[in-house]
């Protein structure tokens, strides 16, 4: 790697070892944590997905590509796309979160062959237009943050929520067989729709943020919490008093399915430490797989992602 100085002027492994890594916690949360999640998700559950399926005509890699939206809370109109066997067999489901850059078409790479396979993009962002929110993820990530009621990261968890209502609506053999994977920005809202929805039953989260929030306010980093950090230097009280609703390493702790992270050692984007305090929190069964770096490229990417890729088709061969 170039001189982490000369890049980033900060240390994007901010001192930590493997060992202690491995020991970061998270802060205790509210009293009415779960309350406040259980009640969004018992109103997400009544809203009616209707999903509208447009066929591409594309077939890439054995997998049939469609556009598709959904409805979710709010009114709001997910779009994203949807890929099906291209020999008709569905055995299983999964819904994949992106990173924060957005996303531009399905993940193509999964090896998930028997396997209906929604691709949602985030509330606001790319083919998820809302209204009054900005794409760009400094303006997205502090949208109504001062509320906790309204912050859009609740809404983006509940959008998660209605894309599992949504695979089943539309394929009920997936019911009990139902996967999630996200990454980055797509891995910490994840933890948090994960953590109170049954319908799920087994995730995985690769360098997953929204981890430790106190500590994520604290550590110099080039991603979207650089702007929360700015937002909590002018409201200090209202950014607390809404962030302690949306750790997902608190979230973790509410696990009960099987997981499998990717964790980075070093990420400018996402701080270790807060990657690893979700994995830490979590108590069901899990696995870990740890990554030489996170929003980064580095020599051998391409050989930890092809042994990254191979653990998951090993973790999910049974759902």
């Amino acid at each position: 790697m170039s001189t982490v100085e000369d890049t980033f002027k900060f240390d994007p492994s901010y001192g930590y070892t493997p060992e202690e890594l491995l020991q970061v916690g998270a802060p205790e949360g509210p009293g009415d944590f779960d309350s406040f999640w259980q009640k969004r998700y018992k109103r997400a559950l009544v809203v009616s997905p209707r999903p509208r399926i447009k066929d591409t005509g594309e077939t890439i890699n054995g997998a049939r590509i469609f556009k598709i939206t959904h409805r979710s809370t709010e009114a709001a109109v997910i779009g994203g796309w949807l890929t099906l066997p291209e020999n008709g067999v569905i055995n299983r489901g999964f819904v994949v979160g992106h990173g924060y850059g957005g996303r531009e078409g399905p993940d193509l790479h999964l090896p998930f062959k028997d396997a209906a396979i929604l691709f949602p993009c985030a509330r606001g962002i790319s083919r998820s237009p809302y209204p009054n929110v900005s794409p760009d993820p400094g303006w997205h990530v502090i949208h109504d943050l001062a509320d906790p009621n309204r912050y859009i990261i609740g809404h983006c968890v509940e959008d998660i929520w209605l894309a599992a209502s949504t695979l089943i609506r539309l394929f009920p053999q997936v019911q009990g067989h139902l996967g999630y994977l996200g990454i980055s920005f797509g891995g910490g809202i994840g933890a948090m729709a994960m953590a109170f929805d049954d319908r799920y039953q087994k995730a995985h989260f690769n360098v997953p943020t929204f981890g430790n929030q106190p500590l994520r306010l604290e550590l110099p980093t080039t991603g979207s919490g650089a702007a929360v950090q700015v937002f909590h230097k002018r409201y200090p009280e209202q950014t607390q008093n809404t962030l302690k609703y949306y750790d997902a390493a608190i979230s973790a702790s509410r696990m009960k399915i099987p997981t499998h992270y990717a964790c980075a050692l070093y990420d400018p984007m996402v701080a270790p430490p807060g990657q690893f305090a979700i994995y830490n929190q979590t108590q069901s069964p899990k696995q870990l797989y740890t990554l030489t770096a996170g929003h980064y490229e580095y020599e051998d990417q391409a050989k930890e992602d092809a042994e990254l890729l191979s653990e998951l088709d090993v973790f999910f061969s049974d759902l």
